[in-house]
């Protein structure tokens, strides 16, 4: 049920485009997944995603773990039945949740124990049983659990996570094929910002053979060089025939370059988060909408957008709706940026099976302002 094609590949960077078939639909790659941490994209329905396009979301285990609980999902039918959704869904197996905003936590050689953010119970997260909680889930792709380390790390922190993340992979893996059933499991490459740690990290998953691989523990305040430098170290050791999935990654400009490393697989609430809290990406940079400039804009968010929210709404309209602190506000401006991200996405792989991708970067980024 599960098989990853490269169709096409772009002859000057490491761009590739390729099909990553699911159970629930084929996914084009390379694809932005919306963040759906609690079975919902904030603000929209599973109809709004159809008709954006979105062939693809991504939930989170450790916050569908603690509510409403696997029982219930699975009692549901699945993740899929439960929330609504006919496309392919990716569930995160939150290791970076725990390790950010769980109460209590602590690391051992066998989990993760923690205190849950919403009633204080405590828990204990072994890789093994973070695999059958996703697999209760019911998700086509899930991530084995992984420990994630803030930046900066010192080395001798960061090697010893690489090295449990490692461990955590094999028995996670093990777990997994002792019943597959229809989802595909990614290992995920820690090191930090230390390349050779990266480097030792991919080559160990690599061996596993994992049907996908992630690359976790970016995107998280290092400086742009790193980031890449890091990209690139995972990237050399993983195998070609699977597909990469770069956790996190949400600047537009940052996927795109990420794209020419030879990355497939990208997710952020960035677009949605920011849409909510009234800035909007468009062709031109970012907009912050309720700034006093918009206030008799007639002009829609983007010129160079077809989105519902661009044909019908001005930024005036949307700043009043902003102040005025009415729902339609963050819908809207989720519509909108949700039509960015995906079109970009689709225009990119366009240019990469026409082996124009240089051509549509420049041209893209011409006029846009970070």
């Amino acid at each position: 049920m599960f098989e990853f094609r490269i169709v096409a590949e772009d002859r000057e960077t490491g761009a590739r485009a390729g099909e990553l078939a699911t159970p629930h639909g084929v996914v084009e790659t390379p694809v932005f997944m919306p963040v759906g941490t609690q079975a919902t994209v904030k603000t929209l329905a599973p109809r709004d995603l159809e008709e954006l396009g979105a062939g693809i979301i991504l939930a989170n285990a450790y916050h569908l773990y603690l509510r409403p609980g696997r029982d219930v999902i699975r009692g549901a039918g699945g993740l899929h039945r439960f929330m609504g959704w006919d496309g392919a869904i990716l569930t995160d197996s939150g290791g970076f949740q725990i390790w950010s905003i769980s109460r209590l936590n602590r690391v051992t050689d066998e989990g993760l124990a923690f205190q849950s953010h919403l009633d204080g119970s405590r828990h204990f997260m072994t890789p093994e049983e973070n695999v059958r909680i996703q697999r209760d889930i019911g998700a086509d792709i899930i991530m084995a659990l992984d420990e994630c380390v803030a930046y900066p790390a010192e080395r001798p922190y960061a090697e010893r996570s690489a090295a449990l993340t490692t461990k955590w992979a094999g028995r996670a893996l093990e777990e997994w094929r002792s019943d597959p059933g229809d989802q595909a499991l990614f290992g995920i490459v820690q090191g930090a910002t230390y390349e050779d740690l990266r480097r030792s990290c991919a080559s160990a998953l690599a061996e596993m053979e994992f049907p996908g691989y992630a690359i976790g523990g970016l995107a998280v305040g290092e400086p742009a060089t790193a980031m890449r430098e890091m990209v690139d170290a995972a990237v050399s050791e993983l195998p070609p025939d699977r597909p990469r999935y770069f956790m996190g990654q949400g600047f537009v400009e940052d996927i795109v370059g990420s794209v020419e490393q030879g990355i497939d697989m990208f997710d952020c609430v960035m677009p949605t988060r920011n849409a909510r809290k009234g800035t909007a990406f468009t062709s031109e940079g970012r907009v912050v909408i309720k700034n006093a400039a918009y206030a008799d804009d007639d002009r829609p968010l983007d010129p160079e957008c077809s989105c519902y929210t661009c044909r019908n709404f001005s930024r005036s309209y949307l700043r009043h709706l902003f102040n005025a602190e009415e729902m339609l506000a963050g819908r809207l401006t989720t519509v909108h940026n949700l039509t960015f991200y995906l079109s970009k996405m689709r225009e990119m792989r366009s240019a990469i099976v026409e082996g124009r991708f240089s051509r549509w970067r420049d041209d893209v980024f011409s006029g846009y302002e970070s």
